[in-house]
């Protein structure tokens, strides 16, 4: 066991990371950090290195990884092997994502600015024959 001065309290953690207990809670109970034991107080008492997890964390969030994709980079880290090749991989995956999703957003612009250029007010009241309509523009 650690001492008990290499422990940090809950409280110091948000403090240093800047996060909410909540949150450092939260993160708890999905199992990305180790709780190593409670305080009298039933306050929870972290490793020294759990600020380094939750930097990890907050960067690998920050690029778009979800916290079930940390969680096992951080068990390979916690078995002693390195997760870079599992994260490469997925940083990988999401830059093609984006790139995807940057042709979709490209194609939707292209089609509203089209659809803006050519718009012509319409005030004419609706007939019978147009109650279902419910912008002729967009309609086309």
């Amino acid at each position: 066991m650690l001492a008990q001065d290499e422990l940090k309290r809950i409280g110091f953690v948000a403090q240093e990371s800047g996060l909410p207990i909540k949150t450092i809670r939260y993160y708890d109970e999905l199992g990305l950090l180790k709780t190593v034991g409670r305080t009298e107080g039933n306050y929870r008492l972290f490793n020294s290195d759990v600020l380094s997890r939750l930097r990890f964390i907050k960067r690998a969030q920050s690029l778009g990884l979800s916290l079930l994709e940390i969680k096992i980079f951080l068990a390979v880290h916690d078995q002693g092997n390195l997760p870079c090749d599992r994260i490469q991989e997925k940083l990988e995956n999401k830059l093609d994502e984006i790139e995807q999703r940057i042709q979709q957003l490209q194609i939707l612009k292209q089609e509203l600015s089209e659809l803006l250029s050519g718009w012509t007010t319409v005030s004419e009241p609706v007939s019978k024959s147009m109650e279902e309509t419910i912008c002729p523009i967009l309609q086309r």
